[in-house]
């Protein structure tokens, strides 16, 4: 208990209950994750929960302090878990693998938390514990690295700015992270295709050391498949140089390792699962198609020695480019062994056969897991712009939560400033800070009321909404909304004036589940809301409303009201201060030849 009389001395009496009483969400067990989650245990927070979905890989290694070699291929949650309890084994820490965005992790669920801690490198599951934070108006303690940059603030409904409260630019920079088991977008099968599959075959392989560890019962069946997995990629780099060598790599990377995936039931149960490509049908299909391709004419590209750089590749043409950047890359790397023995192959993407063996291996997985495929130039574009995760980074940043997460349990959330980290400042100092900023009363995220909805999911329409709960009275029980309102799924549309098709669709039809978060838009702005669907199977009614606006919420709306209503004046003000065209026409003409008067508005 000796860390506790610590963290007594540094915190107080009374900051240290209030810590060591508070149930703390975390979301996230990647680079910042390992840095936050043994900050937390060490500075007296009693109770976490974990949640993500990923496994551990090789490549997170060298920064994520809580993985070692005989963790590789388990989840990260777990393994988070395990290690941090030696820390502090006083500490409760509940782990989960699992989407976050699943529909058993509601409202109510986020409810039970003092705050949430977001160590997340995904815009979308970002986006989605913004909304359930503001919904269940908890706070969110947001915060993302990119290279040797970071920031980190604070999130609270009706106080400050939030996730969605103005645009995020796309990104063009990622950081590495593990997308070896659930990619979900082309940049993660590009990272995947030039960190991972490249390295592997024509670089220094890492996932031999992962195997010298020894079994135990509780890592025994993992370490088998790990085996296995290790003795194919001795035979595949022993027959490097053979007619076969460039199936046997298709086959071990586009169909074992995913029907090995596959075997993984609980990582499909909310996503797509992967197809497997099968090599030999593969090779019929494309020999069928350059034989067509001959005898109509038509020169094939492969054939012609080149593709077009901003054409998106065919199966076939992916499949054929993959088999010879294989042999021109084993070839090349054959030949310096001669020379140099422990010689290796590092990705240029000025290397045309590396960049082709990126570009088909990794639209070859998108091909796997159902995502699109990206031309040469893109990927080149992409693959040269990754950014790798920095260590330093991802721990500074972990620091700078726990303190916010301290400020956020004393109560003063109004008050803790944002926290950027950055190297370009003149300042002598690589920590910036700037005061918090106010809710952007356009934002129909955070300004959004909230209301809950219990609902029949099996009996219920659109239409049992809209008419008994949207626009109904407030004395009749419902909301008093007006006629012309439109119902949002997250970016999906199920409902406006012009758009009427799933009036009569019952909900479970329109997969809304549990837990959902429906926004609703009114046709001014001024009354929109997100209703949160609660099941209630046994509903006397297909759909009835549990909690109206509340009280807070409506305080909300009338201050939100006053905002827009301010800057609608001052746009007016605007509009009536700027010089009518033929006054301008006369200032420009007044000023002669020699004086010419530009107005910018």
């Amino acid at each position: 208990m000796s860390d506790d009389k610590n963290n007594k001395l540094i915190l107080g009496d009374n900051l240290f209950s209030k810590v060591a009483t508070s149930r703390v969400l975390m979301v996230g067990a990647g680079g910042i994750g390992c840095e936050l989650l043994k900050n937390l245990v060490l500075s007296g927070f009693k109770d976490i929960v974990v949640i993500d979905l990923d496994t551990i890989d090789v490549s997170n290694l060298n920064r994520q302090f809580l993985f070692q070699k005989q963790h590789v291929k388990k989840a990260k949650a777990h393994v988070a878990k395990e290690t941090a309890s030696k820390f502090n084994p006083h500490v409760k820490i509940e782990s989960h693998q699992a989407d976050i965005k699943s529909p058993q992790f509601n409202v109510e669920w986020f409810k039970q938390f003092t705050m949430v801690l977001n160590a997340l490198d995904n815009l979308d599951a970002r986006k989605h514990v913004n909304a359930m934070c503001l919904a269940a108006d908890i706070p969110l303690i947001e915060s993302g690295t990119t290279g040797y940059l970071g920031q980190s603030y604070v999130i609270k409904k009706g106080v400050t700015e939030c996730f969605d409260c103005y645009p995020k630019p796309t990104p063009t920079t990622y950081p590495v992270c593990t997308i070896r088991s659930t990619p979900s977008a082309p940049i993660h099968c590009i990272v995947w295709a030039k960190s991972y599959l490249f390295s592997q075959l024509f670089g220094t392989s890492e996932d031999d050391e992962a195997m010298e560890e020894e079994k135990s019962d509780e890592n025994a069946h993992e370490l088998e498949a790990l085996a296995q997995e290790t003795e194919a990629l001795k035979k595949i780099k022993d027959a490097m140089g053979t007619p076969e060598y460039p199936k046997t790599v298709f086959v071990k990377v586009f169909q074992s390792d995913i029907e090995r995936l596959l075997t993984m039931d609980d990582m499909w149960k909310t996503r797509e699962r992967p197809s497997p490509l099968d090599y030999d049908q593969l090779s019929k299909g494309r020999q069928v198609e350059l034989t067509n391709e001959l005898s109509d004419g038509i020169d094939s590209p492969m054939l012609t020695n080149g593709l077009k750089t901003q054409q998106v590749w065919t199966l076939g043409e992916c499949f054929d480019v993959f088999r010879s950047s294989v042999v021109k890359l084993s070839s090349r790397l054959q030949k310096e062994k001669t020379i140099e023995p422990n010689s290796t192959l590092v990705f240029d993407k000025d290397d045309d056969d590396a960049l082709e063996f990126v570009a088909a291996a990794a639209n070859l997985r998108a091909k796997v897991f159902g995502i699109p495929q990206k031309s040469l130039f893109e990927v080149k574009s992409m693959a040269g712009n990754i950014i790798p995760a920095i260590a330093t980074t991802n721990a500074i940043i972990a620091g700078e939560v726990v303190m916010k997460a301290f400020a956020v349990v004393r109560g003063s959330i109004d008050t803790i400033k944002r926290t950027y980290l950055t190297t370009v400042t003149r300042r002598p100092h690589l920590l910036v800070q700037e005061a918090p900023s106010e809710p952007n009363p356009e934002c129909q995220v955070c300004q959004a009321t909230i209301a809950v909805v219990l609902m029949d999911l099996d009996k219920a329409t659109l239409r049992d909404l809209i008419t008994n709960v949207l626009t109904r009275s407030t004395q009749q029980g419902g909301m008093g909304m007006k006629d012309e309102v439109a119902v949002m799924d997250g970016e999906r549309m199920l409902y406006d004036i012009e758009f009427d098709d799933n009036l009569d669709t019952k909900f479970k039809d329109l997969q809304v589940q549990d837990g959902a978060i429906l926004r609703i838009n009114s046709e001014d702005g001024d009354e929109d809301m997100d209703v949160v669907i609660k099941a209630s199977p046994n509903l006397e009614t297909t759909v009835r409303l549990q909690e109206a606006v509340s009280e807070s919420s409506l305080v909300l709306r009338q201050k939100r009201k006053r905002a827009l209503d301010e800057l609608r004046r001052q746009d007016e003000d605007q509009q009536a201060k700027k010089p009518r065209l033929e006054e301008v026409s006369q200032v420009v003409d007044l000023a002669g030849d020699d004086d010419t008067i530009i107005l910018l508005d």
